[in-house]
């Protein structure tokens, strides 16, 4: 059995996210010792590593519950599963081209400044005026 701490550090996860995650349902609560103190076995350690590396790959935590929901019932078909994580790597590759096109829009500001004064400033002025970007690179609610 593990403290909350030790089990955090095992994992790599601080101590509020771990209550966090308990709070919201995605870790069960743990066994309590005579002293009250939270006490966390092998099943606590593997659903929160799971947590963690969904996390480190960008899963949102609907999709987290979702997956440990599918996790714990194992005879059933992975299909859910491969639509969760399709869901996910569309998500990457819609922040990667916003990404790309923020990088291309910098360079060619960059590029384009001629490094005098401020008054005339390439960078400033197309910082001040969107319509003179090369491509749209708005944030859109649906890749954030």
């Amino acid at each position: 059995m593990l403290t909350i701490g030790k089990l955090g550090d095992a994992v790599g996860v601080k101590v509020p996210t771990i209550r966090y995650y308990e709070q919201i349902g995605l870790l069960p609560e743990p066994e309590r010792s005579a002293g009250n103190q939270r006490l966390y076995g092998t099943s606590s350690l593997e659903r929160l590593t799971f947590i963690r590396h969904s996390r480190e790959l960008g899963f949102p935590l609907e999709a987290i519950r979702d997956l440990l929901s599918l996790s714990d019932r194992p005879d059933q078909s992975c299909a859910a599963a491969d639509i969760i994580a399709k869901d996910q790597l569309a998500t990457v590759n819609a922040r990667i081209a916003r990404l790309t096109a923020l990088k291309s829009e910098l360079e060619r500001m960059i590029a384009q400044c001629a490094q005098g004064t401020i008054a005339d400033c390439r960078i400033i002025e197309v910082l001040g005026d969107h319509s003179q970007c090369a491509e749209d690179h708005t944030v859109s609610e649906a890749v954030e």
